[in-house]
């Protein structure tokens, strides 16, 4: 009895989830930390709804980036699949 499975890359998609999760993380760290404590006094300059745009950033950008990141992935994630011929 012969199987036909297909040989992956193993290390190759591994290599590329940890680069795609680790840049997804670093975005999410720049948007959250960097915009919401960092740059914050420059950024609140600028408002959006009356309210800072740094104070914007810390209460309620950092989780629409979030949210945003988690469907990229999402995306992200079937590609390599399918690049790799990895069945989810």
């Amino acid at each position: 009895m012969t199987h036909n499975i297909k040989e992956i890359d193993a290390k190759g998609y591994w290599r590329d989830v940890v680069r795609l999760t680790l840049s997804l993380l670093a975005i999410w760290f720049i948007v959250s930390y960097g915009a919401g404590i960092l740059l914050r006094s420059v950024l609140d300059q600028v408002s959006i709804g009356g309210a800072p745009l740094g104070f914007w950033f810390a209460q309620n950008g950092s989780i629409y980036v979030f949210v945003g990141l988690i469907f990229y992935y999402c995306r992200a994630m079937n590609r390599l699949e399918k690049k790799y011929g990895v069945e989810a």
